[in-house]
């Protein structure tokens, strides 16, 4: 796919960018506003998942983030939350069961799962960290 500024100056890419309304574009300010380049166009979580269908951290990923925020979830909230099915969610879960990343206490006829945090990420680029570095990446907010 060819990019749809290929050609232009960075004058004309501004000059594009200034007849689009202000909503649509949120501009993060450069070291200096002199600073040639386009406008950083930033998306709401919802709207980029559904523009583009893909999102930077698996469903895997996602599934462990919820139940570490939110351990007795039921999975029909998980599967809402992320987009996908039950059933997917119910086989993520085994997946993450079967390696060790996530356990499942009954309790009462609720389930309540615990991340194991202290384990590798599983690719060997991200190797050197943790899922609970990812949960805290994810989950906690710096004020």
């Amino acid at each position: 796919m060819a990019n749809k500024n290929a050609g232009k100056t960075a004058s004309a890419t501004a000059v594009d960018e200034k007849k689009r309304p202000p909503s649509e574009v949120n501009r993060i300010p450069t070291a200096t506003e002199a600073s040639p380049g386009p406008a950083i166009e930033v998306l709401p979580i919802e709207s980029t998942a559904k523009k583009t269908g893909w999102t930077f951290l698996t469903n895997h990923s996602h599934v462990i983030i919820l139940l570490a925020r939110q351990p007795d979830m039921v999975l029909r909230e998980v599967a809402s939350e992320i987009g996908i099915t039950e059933r997917a969610v119910q086989r993520i879960i085994a997946d993450l069961e079967e390696d060790g990343f996530l356990i499942r206490e009954k309790i009462g006829r609720q389930n309540h799962y615990r991340v194991v945090r202290d384990l590798p990420l599983r690719h060997p680029i991200e190797g050197h960290k943790f899922i609970g570095d990812l949960v805290d990446l994810i989950l906690l907010r710096k004020k």
